[in-house]
């Protein structure tokens, strides 16, 4: 398998310099990018019982596929992996097929807390209009993450970072192996559409206070500090309340590229919109934003992957964490320079209604170590002291 990688790792470097990629700066990132998943998760997807000739095989069609193709293949290839980690998480959880969908007696008030969809229609939630929570066995965090471990191969763990700088503060660590191409990690937390952006708490200057802030190439920014640490049950969760928990403080500005520089006057009035979920706050992958940039010298052993998560898989659902801001109705957005506007009639381009989400993937076998994502801040701005561009070109290309 190492030789089998080693050509993948060349036929990275190889189709990234490919003259048929767009002129756009930002378009050829992206489509390097892609690219990029392409290969690690269809590398992934061979297994170890992999031969050279599959390999080959994957290496001239990521040579020779469109974008558009690209694209859908690495979708497929994140929502296999995500649906065995589902699976395996109902092994874990569920007592037994019979009581999958039997409800039990709220444990707490937070069942029966007012979703936001009735603060925003302006009518009082009652406990029957509340989500449904399956009953699982009790365990909590730490044994649900062992017993993942034990049948995945890998969990993740939060502890202090070893990056080598005192702002580095949480880090987080895969604990057992994983695979190149491997889903690591998902970012949890409330998302918001560019028609959002000014709901975003703290706006405008949303990033001062908050370094949980990440966003997609589609502008779809992702707020995972609500989420904090996640939990110890299954719930219903709406993404209003805020944890306690400690600042990961080299995280401002992860992919968050100022907005306040971006975005004008805040609206007055509450947070409303949101949609409560049952999710599953144990989720030991739901851990995605306590990665740390790479110090200089050190390498990126993950990247960023945009995943559309279809809300049609129901049996999927509570694992998935996050809940969009909002209506469900995607609102059509383009950017001109630094803003965004409402663009022609609101659609979400599929029939199909999805959950903008975003997943770490593994660039190289991961074994016990800690996950060191590159956080590609724009070289526009002034950057923090600790940052070290891994590549400055790709930065340069993310945020032209």
């Amino acid at each position: 398998m190492a030789f089998l990688f080693q050509k993948f790792q060349e036929a990275v470097k190889t189709l990234a310099k490919s003259p048929t990629f767009a002129r756009d700066p930002r378009q050829l990132q992206f489509e390097t990018d892609m690219n990029r998943l392409f290969l690690y998760t269809s590398f992934n997807l061979l297994g170890r019982n992999a031969s050279e000739a599959d390999a080959e095989e994957i290496i001239d069609m990521a040579s020779k596929a469109s974008l558009s193709e690209q694209q859908k293949q690495v979708q497929e290839n994140i929502h296999s992996q995500l649906k065995h980690f589902c699976i395996s998480m109902n092994e874990i959880l569920l007592p037994d097929t019979a009581k999958k969908h039997e409800p039990v007696s709220p444990q707490s008030d937070t069942a029966t807390r007012r979703s936001g969809l009735s603060f925003a229609v302006g009518k009082s939630g009652s406990p029957t209009e509340c989500p449904v929570v399956p009953d699982t066995r009790p365990l909590k965090h730490i044994e649900l993450s062992l017993r993942l471990k034990d049948i995945m191969g890998y969990t993740l763990d939060v502890k202090p970072s070893q990056i080598p700088h005192k702002e580095a503060g949480q880090g987080l660590f895969l604990n057992g192996e994983a695979g190149a191409g491997a889903l690591i990690a998902i970012y949890p937390g409330v998302i918001y559409s560019p028609a959002y952006y000014r709901y975003i708490p703290g706006y405008p200057r949303v990033d001062v206070r908050n370094p949980y802030l990440i966003t997609r190439y589609d502008g779809t920014v992702i707020n995972a500090q609500p989420w904090g640490y996640g939990g110890d049950t299954r719930e219903v969760w709406d993404g209003l309340t805020l944890p306690e928990m400690m600042p990961n403080i080299q995280g401002t500005e992860k992919g968050s590229d100022r907005f306040w520089k971006v975005l004008s006057k805040p609206i007055e009035g509450r947070q409303r919109g949101n949609h409560s979920e049952v999710l599953e706050r144990r989720n030991p992958l739901a851990l995605a934003h306590f990665a740390n940039h790479p110090a200089k010298g050190m390498v990126p052993n993950v990247m960023i992957c945009s995943y559309d998560f279809p809300l049609t898989e129901k049996d999927m659902r509570a694992y998935v964490p996050n809940i969009s801001f909002g209506n469900t109705e995607e609102v059509n957005m383009r950017r001109f320079g630094s803003f965004w506007f409402k663009w022609g009639n609101s659609s979400s381009g599929s029939d199909v209604p999805v959950l903008k989400t975003l997943v770490l993937v593994a660039t190289r076998v991961l074994n016990d170590e800690e996950v060191l994502l590159n956080y590609r801040l724009s070289n526009s701005k002034r950057r923090p002291a600790w940052y070290a561009p891994v590549d400055e070109e790709e930065d340069r290309r993310r945020w032209s």
